[in-house]
């Protein structure tokens, strides 16, 4: 798995070429406040955001010249998931993750005394027409609590009407599943039967994180195991799911608004798209 990620992050990575806008736009990055994973049998995954989905394409877009908020559901500094703090997903090179850790540092986004968040009901209050834009990257934080924010599922609903681009990658697409009521989540995730009025992404194309993948990786939760699988989730919900042939390697699925990413090899690419959608705005 390692290997297959160097790659394929090694190859997005290399390959990127990003217009600058004539305008700059506004986008809202959505964390999650979760610093853990609940798991079946009481178990329990120390997580946040993977370093490279979230950065890789923040810098893109703040060296386009465009203006960044970060949020979370409570306003909370969320934490950056340890085991993202590897070379393999920035193409192998050290340098390059010392670069992403300096500028996380610099943003001080986990800092409890100094991050910048703010919280999606101070976003509801500020309005949503300011933004331009939305990303969520992943990690396994957003399955704790995105998942099921009723702030998020309205935040994304309002973003939905206007056709307003919705980026997300690996487990963040995930956060999808909060436009949904939040019963239909809880019995996905108890693995019983579940019956949802029509969802507003049903027949959506779109990519999460696959079951494979999360199988390969499951030696990260330490024996433990998930409660809902994201590509579950969304499959249950209505979407129409797209996974590539080789895991671990980079993949992207735009439909209307939404452009969702499958892995973190994806971050790149999906940053990349970003970009070009808010230049061609």
């Amino acid at each position: 798995m390692q290997a297959q990620l160097l790659r394929g992050a090694a190859a997005a990575l290399l390959t990127l070429s990003v217009a600058i806008p004539a305008s700059a736009a506004q986008v809202l990055v959505v964390l999650s406040d979760a610093h853990h994973l609940d798991l079946k049998d009481g178990k329990r995954h120390d997580t946040g955001f993977y370093l490279n989905e979230m950065l890789v394409p923040v810098k893109m877009l703040l060296d386009a010249g465009h203006h960044v908020t970060f949020a979370t559901p409570l306003g909370r500094a969320p934490a950056v998931d340890k085991s993202s703090l590897d070379a393999q997903y920035f193409g192998g090179d050290a340098a390059a993750l010392a670069d992403y850790r300096a500028l996380l540092e610099r943003l001080a986004l986990t800092s409890a005394e100094r991050s910048p968040v703010v919280s999606l009901a101070r976003v509801e209050q500020q309005g949503y027409a300011r933004y331009d834009a939305v990303y969520v990257p992943g990690g396994h934080a957003p399955m704790q609590d995105l998942i099921r924010s009723p702030q998020l599922g309205r935040l994304l609903a309002d973003f939905h009407a206007l056709g307003k681009t919705t980026a997300l990658v690996c487990h963040g697409p995930a956060a999808l599943l909060s436009t949904l009521d939040p019963a239909f989540v809880a019995r996905l995730e108890a693995g019983k039967p579940a019956v949802q009025a029509k969802w507003i992404y049903a027949g959506y194309r779109m990519t999460v994180i696959s079951n494979t993948e999360e199988e390969q990786a499951k030696a990260l939760l330490n024996g433990g195991t998930m409660k809902l699988l994201p590509q579950t989730g969304l499959q249950k919900a209505g979407a129409d799911y797209r996974g590539n042939a080789q895991p671990w390697t980079p993949y992207v699925v735009q439909d209307r608004e939404l452009i969702t990413g499958q892995n973190p090899a994806s971050a790149a690419a999906v940053g990349k798209l970003l970009v070009q959608r808010l230049a061609a705005n």
